[in-house]
């Protein structure tokens, strides 16, 4: 994998994030409006966490975004470019995600995911996801469901030296 960095996404992502996105999720990409309101929340205090993960040369290979209200957290979403995948940086953003819920004192963090991306899935269980239900046509215009999957922070054990 190329050396990548993660940071904070900020309103001049919006574009370049906006190109991923309707690569991505072609039926049920986000809208401009959408990150714009996200974004608003991403501040010291604010319930949203949104990271960029940036190349070399500053282009911007996947982004992940959480929010975070009172002791339940959600991943709002998760995507990485078509050319980035299969390398980590999936399991990059997800960690920073799972971080930044354990750090804001969540006691769990949910997550949506279509029933047909076994990849993703398996992502989430190698990091300690358990299903929890199913969100019937959650995903419009498409009508797929969701799955529904939770981590407990309770059972996890994320210390300093993990993070090594």
């Amino acid at each position: 994998m190329s050396r990548l960095a993660l940071r904070p996404m900020r309103w001049w992502d919006i574009e370049p994030v906006m190109e991923l996105e309707l690569q991505l999720f072609p039926e049920d990409a986000w809208s401009r409006g959408m990150y714009w309101s996200e974004l608003a929340e991403a501040h010291p205090g604010g319930s949203r966490h949104y990271t960029v993960a940036v190349t070399e040369d500053g282009a911007i290979a996947g982004y992940a975004g959480l929010m975070a209200i009172g002791d339940e957290s959600d991943v709002q979403t998760i995507a990485v470019a078509d050319q980035h995948q299969g390398r980590g940086l999936g399991a990059l953003l997800l960690t920073d995600l799972i971080t930044e819920s354990a750090r804001r004192g969540c006691a769990e963090l949910l997550l949506e995911v279509r029933v047909d991306n076994a990849r993703a899935q398996g992502l989430y269980e190698r990091h300690g996801f358990v299903p929890v239900g199913i969100r019937r046509g959650y995903y419009q215009p498409a009508n797929v469901d969701a799955l529904v999957m939770r981590l407990d922070h309770q059972t996890t054990n994320h210390t300093e030296e993990d993070h090594g």
